[in-house]
């Protein structure tokens, strides 16, 4: 045997005891098994790469869709930054944390501009709230919202829609117009794509509907189970508060409800059915349940993660590259033998 030979020998023989170890340690009988999947090993190589698709007029490399929270302006910059890099490296889209800070004043103009990082080939969003648009047509001043996404260089707007959280902030606005009407006036304005998402309840059967009727580029879930801005704001709040409100943070749309609902309304508007276009997102703890979530909704649709993506962008680029890298390694093999049970 020569020396080749039996550095192989060794490996080998090292591996199979390490198997024989570890063989007590991967017992599976006490997991939960995952009723969700049909495991098909026979009928597909070991493929390398995601096949492209088209998503709201460009090419997308990654069906992961980079939901930003911005986490204050001191480390929006790192933040940002972090992730954009990332998108620009897995052909990834991004929506960016609220752009409330640089709506009137370029002062942290420098936090938010990503477009050159980011790559002008992927997908771009910039992001307020509803709030922030009836201010705009109250003071006759949308040609700002038109500023921003010119100096952001963006694709177009994310409109969040927040009436529980906003209701329960102690600073925070309150609507004078039912969201879907300041929304139409949106549309009717600006040419740009618009997307609308909520921030951690979900979006019930009936506003959903209403939406889907309208010419959106798409609709963001944000739905119960991810990160629940309705939950952080009783955080702040006294302890009375907390007493009174608490039952609030359970009131809320699932993803796989939302995905319910979607199905449901696409096949009852036929259509009339305009926007047909989704990001998945809320709750969504990896690329098992968002391959999942996407191939369950019968509709063009990326998924969003949040907090994930914000907790390794906050640690350092290295750990959030890791992190998609082993999503997108993880995404490829569900496609290659992963089926959905009907």
């Amino acid at each position: 045997m020569n020396k080749l030979e039996k550095n192989i020998s060794d490996d080998l023989s090292t591996r199979k005891k390490d198997h024989i170890k570890m063989a007590f340690e991967a017992q599976v009988s006490s997991l939960q098994q995952d009723t969700r999947f049909l495991y098909e090993p026979m009928l597909s190589e070991h493929k390398s790469s995601l096949q492209p698709f088209s998503f709201l007029g460009k090419q997308i490399q990654t069906p992961i869709w980079i939901s930003s929270m911005t986490g204050g302006t001191q480390l929006a910059n790192q933040i940002n930054f972090n992730l954009a890099k990332v998108a620009n490296a897995f052909g990834m889209s991004m929506g960016l944390g609220s752009c409330r800070p640089i709506l009137y004043s370029d002062d942290q103009l420098s936090d938010f501009d990503v477009r050159k990082t980011l790559g002008y080939e992927n997908l771009l969003f910039a992001n307020l709230g509803i709030a922030q648009i009836e201010e705009l047509f109250d003071n006759n001043e949308i040609h700002k919202l038109i500023e921003l996404i010119a100096k952001l260089q963006a694709d177009g707007l994310i409109i969040h829609v927040n009436p529980l959280q906003e209701w329960l902030q102690p600073e925070g606005d309150r609507f004078k117009y039912a969201p879907i009407d300041t929304i139409k006036r949106v549309l009717d304005k600006v040419k740009f794509p618009i997307i609308i998402k909520e921030v951690g309840q979900g979006i019930g059967y009936h506003s959903l509907k209403e939406l889907i009727k309208l010419p959106l580029a798409a609709i963001d879930f944000a739905a119960h189970g991810g990160t629940n801005f309705s939950k952080l704001e009783l955080i702040r709040s006294s302890q009375k508060e907390k007493d009174y409100f608490q039952s609030i943070q359970s009131i809320g749309h699932s993803a796989i409800e939302m995905i319910d609902f979607t199905n449901d309304i696409l096949n009852e508007l036929g259509d009339k059915a305009i926007c047909k276009s989704f990001i998945i997102s809320g709750g969504i703890k990896d690329f098992v349940d968002g391959y999942y979530l996407m191939n369950k909704l019968n509709s063009p649709s990326v998924y969003g993660q949040a907090s994930t993506l914000l907790k390794y962008a906050l640690e350092s680029y290295d750990s959030l590259h890791n992190y998609i890298d082993a999503q997108v390694k993880g995404l490829i093999l569900a496609n290659s033998y992963f089926q959905l049970r009907q």
